[in-house]
């Protein structure tokens, strides 16, 4: 008889912690949830908690639930019994909570972008540390972990054999949006993703193309791969997740629907694969599968987040503080979307980088650069 895992979710009311309870659902014997943490949703996460019967919560309202404790994120993270925690957070709120499930060993499944971006260094020695797995969440380093797998390791680590990895990018709302029309389109507009159904933020990173820079940078730690052997492709059908080319000059890919619950259900079960929710696609019908490059004109905030990661330090946490509140400036009408790119090149210019020894360190480049981008914005 198998022993439920005990399971932790961050950011349960989101569009990721809701299919990640979607999937839980459907195989109740082998998950037991211990935690859920939410933001403003309270309702919803009631109904969680009474559906699962989840005896902890954490929530960013003041509010009290019956039957159930209360604590925060990180001890959530440090609750007897968890061996997997599920991170759906959006920007570093959870990196506390990160940090402390992997300083206990545990296996840590991410769609958080901004955690790793920001402190990609020290979550990854903190794991190593502990002998903990940092487990992707996100559709395309999913494939590539999918990919790797039986290339000489579990897939959570580029083997000599690889020689590129190639991540792929829907284009976002504005994949064929006149460039002299870019000025004038507004957040509504930036939210009708063509393919993917997402939160509010990164649905408008991935208009900006913000949020493939930060994968490439997720890439970078999650597979232990420098950024040369990154590269990214637009492929409107979001049908190939991402490929890994050999040296042998031969290539895998992913495929799949784009539904999120293929991921998150290949985290959960790792290393099963089981029978769920979702059909595999009718390549007959899909029809010709297309790729081409990523247009500097149209996505210049792209190379901006790439140069950040590449030199490291404090600079990724800088840009992913800096585009929080130059997104959040353009989805309440405040500024025009070309001032994303805008205001995160200067933030680039701006900013005096310096090692990651703590969380302290992350913290401290993040409160510099919410200062600066509200500044720059002004």
């Amino acid at each position: 008889m198998t022993v439920p895992r005990g399971v932790v979710v961050l950011g349960s009311t989101g569009s990721i912690g809701t299919q990640t309870l979607d999937v839980i659902r459907s195989f109740p014997n082998r998950f037991r949830v211990l935690g859920l943490a939410a933001g403003a949703s309270t309702a919803l996460l009631e109904r969680q908690l009474a559906e699962f019967d989840v005896p902890w919560y954490s929530a960013a309202a003041n509010i009290a639930i019956p039957g159930r404790c209360r604590t925060t994120m990180v001890d959530l993270a440090r609750l007897d019994g968890v061996d997997l925690v599920v991170v759906a957070t959006t920007s570093t709120s959870a990196l506390s909570a990160t940090l402390a499930a992997l300083d206990r060993g545990r296996d840590v499944a991410t769609a958080n972008k901004e955690v790793l971006v920001a402190a990609g260094e020290l979550i990854t020695r903190r794991a190593a540390a502990a002998s903990a797995r940092i487990l992707p969440i996100d559709s395309e380093h999913s494939a590539i972990w999918q990919c790797l797998r039986g290339e000489g390791s579990d897939g959570l680590r580029v083997p000599d054999s690889v020689s590129r990895i190639l991540l792929t990018a829907s284009g976002g709302a504005f994949r064929d949006t006149p460039l002299d029309d870019l000025p004038m389109v507004g957040p509504d507009a930036a939210l009708k993703h063509p393919v993917w159904r997402m939160g509010a933020k990164i649905t408008i990173d991935t208009a900006t193309l913000v949020n493939k820079a930060f994968e490439v940078i997720e890439s970078r730690w999650l597979f232990d791969v420098w950024f040369d052997k990154i590269r990214v492709l637009i492929h409107r059908e979001s049908i190939i997740h991402s490929i890994v080319q050999f040296v042998d000059g031969s290539s895998k890919a992913q495929l799949g629907l784009p539904d999120m619950r293929v991921p998150i259900q290949y985290a959960l079960t790792f290393p099963d694969r089981l029978s769920g929710p979702v059909e595999a696609p009718d390549y007959a019908a899909l029809g010709a599968l297309t790729f081409s490059s990523v247009d500097a004109r149209r996505y210049p905030a792209f190379d901006v987040v790439i140069e950040a990661g590449r030199r490291g330090l404090t600079y990724p946490a800088a840009i992913s503080a800096t585009n929080d509140v130059a997104v959040e400036w353009f989805a309440s009408g405040r500024c025009a979307f070309p001032a994303i790119a805008d205001t995160l090149a200067r933030c680039l210019d701006a900013h005096d980088g310096v090692p990651i020894e703590s969380e302290a360190d992350v913290i401290e480049a993040e409160d510099w650069a919410r200062q600066f981008a509200r500044h720059a914005l002004a």
